[in-house]
């Protein structure tokens, strides 16, 4: 930009004007009759960022001489490195780490293979694996685009959990090549977290590998989702003060976490669930049903209700979304029962948007971080592998999910109110209180290895 004064603030109030908001300025470098600058500017989407370069290009006296998407300069070339945890600086280093002293370590764990958890990377390492069929937000877009989402997974495990993660994007949709590849990894990970793998192949790659691996195997859409929902739920339900076993509750979203989370909802003793997916509401004399759903509306529904949601929404105490955008009226949130509770989880949008129903619902919440009460799995997966590895579990069970559940409820604790029912994910509390959860309930259930 020309070096006069009131250039620059010409190109502030021009992003101002087109509704970008400048976060920082790096600094000036005078050049003569010219000074640069980098400004780091917030727009609303890409078409935003298109009408702030505009706006700046059309100012007499100003020149944009190069500028990028901060998403995509925080991706290039990827978002996460192995790095040496053992110092390799002089002979006697090497002789150890490597040839001839590793011999020695490589003999042990062949006389001793349990010895593989203690003296490799086994010991803390977790493999994330997707065929990138169902990204949240994104659907499927296969294994090379979902592996931003899987690193990003890793930066979490690391950062919460002190877990050492590592992306394995397969390039196959097929069940039994995934149960064959992942089977194949165990002699290198403690874990497995399945990841972003459609119902409902999902459902059988998970129980098939948690059946024939000796390791804990994961599969975070259904049951960290389950975890997360069912903490919010056990605070939700002292607010409004309503027992889980006398709720009527519904369900929008039938897929691999809806049929998890009611699963752990039926396990903490509700009864009265009934499911409602794209085709209406699933009940027994449905067609259309794969066998997951199948076995939902076996267990399901005890009225045998059929219709649309609007349909079987009145008088309901809990409404669990997680499906699609607007699926929820106003009309539907105001049939229900005194003080609803409203989870519209939906991603990007919510099943209905909370500003429409305050004042009508009791507590609600998202799966969205710009409102209160986000439910979000971070509070689950970095705490439960930091948990099972630490147990060396051989599998994750249900009383584990369960002790998570309420260890995370519970770091809440005198702060609960209708817009804090669940901590949020930067809350340093709550990774420690899970993975002790976990660990203990591993041991309880009877699942670790002799230590």
């Amino acid at each position: 930009m020309v070096n006069e004064p009131g250039t620059l603030g010409r190109v502030a109030v021009a992003i101002g004007d087109v509704g970008a908001n400048i976060v920082a300025l790096e600094g000036f470098v005078v050049k003569g009759a010219f000074l640069e600058d980098d400004i780091t500017v917030y727009c609303s989407s890409l078409d935003h960022q298109e009408e702030v370069r505009g706006a700046i290009e059309d100012l007499e006296g100003v020149e944009i001489i190069e500028w990028d998407d901060r998403v995509h300069s925080l991706h290039e070339g990827g978002k996460i490195a192995v790095v040496s945890k053992s110092v390799l600086e002089d002979m006697d280093d090497l002789a150890m780490l490597y040839t001839p002293g590793v011999a020695r370590e490589c003999r042990a764990i062949a006389a001793d293979p349990a010895r593989s958890f203690t003296h490799t990377i086994r010991k803390n390492t977790v493999a994330i694996v997707s065929d990138g069929t169902a990204v949240l937000g994104l659907g499927n877009i296969g294994p090379r685009a979902a592996m931003p989402v899987m690193e990003g997974k890793a930066q979490l495990f690391k950062h919460f959990g002190d877990v050492d993660a590592f992306p394995i994007c397969i390039d196959t949709t097929d069940p039994d090549e995934i149960v064959s590849l992942v089977q194949k990894l165990e002699p290198t990970f403690g874990g497995i977290n399945l990841e972003d793998i459609a119902a409902p192949q999902a459902f059988d790659i998970e129980e098939r590998l948690a059946e024939s691996m000796d390791i804990p195997v994961f599969h975070d859409d259904q049951h960290g989702t389950a975890i997360v929902v069912v903490a919010a739920l056990i605070n939700a339900l002292k607010i409004v003060g309503k027992d889980i076993a006398d709720i009527k509750l519904v369900t929008a979203g039938v897929g691999a976490a809806g049929i998890a989370v009611m699963k752990m909802v039926m396990a903490l003793g509700a009864t009265h669930i009934i499911g409602v997916d794209h085709a209406g509401v699933v009940h027994e004399g449905r067609k259309d049903l794969d066998s997951s759903k199948r076995w939902f509306a076996e267990n399901t529904n005890p009225d045998k209700l059929e219709g649309s949601i609007t349909d079987v929404i009145g008088g309901a105490d809990v409404f669990i979304g997680l499906s699609a955008p607007n699926v929820l009226t106003v009309e539907d949130v105001r049939s229900m029962a005194s003080d609803p509770i409203v989870f519209a989880m939906a991603n990007p949008d919510p099943e209905i948007r909370p500003e429409l129903i305050k004042g009508i619902a009791a507590v609600i919440a998202t799966g969205r971080s710009d409102f209160p009460n986000q439910i979000n799995n971070v509070l689950a997966f970095p705490g439960m592998f930091r948990g099972a590895l630490d147990a060396r579990a051989r599998r994750i069970t249900d009383g584990m999910k369960i002790a998570t559940a309420h260890a995370i409820a519970n770091v809440v604790g005198d702060d609960l109110h209708a817009e804090h029912i669940i901590p949020t994910v930067f809350d340093l509390r709550v990774a420690p209180a899970v993975a002790a959860a976990a660990k203990a309930a591993a041991i309880a259930d009877g699942v670790c290895r002799d230590a």
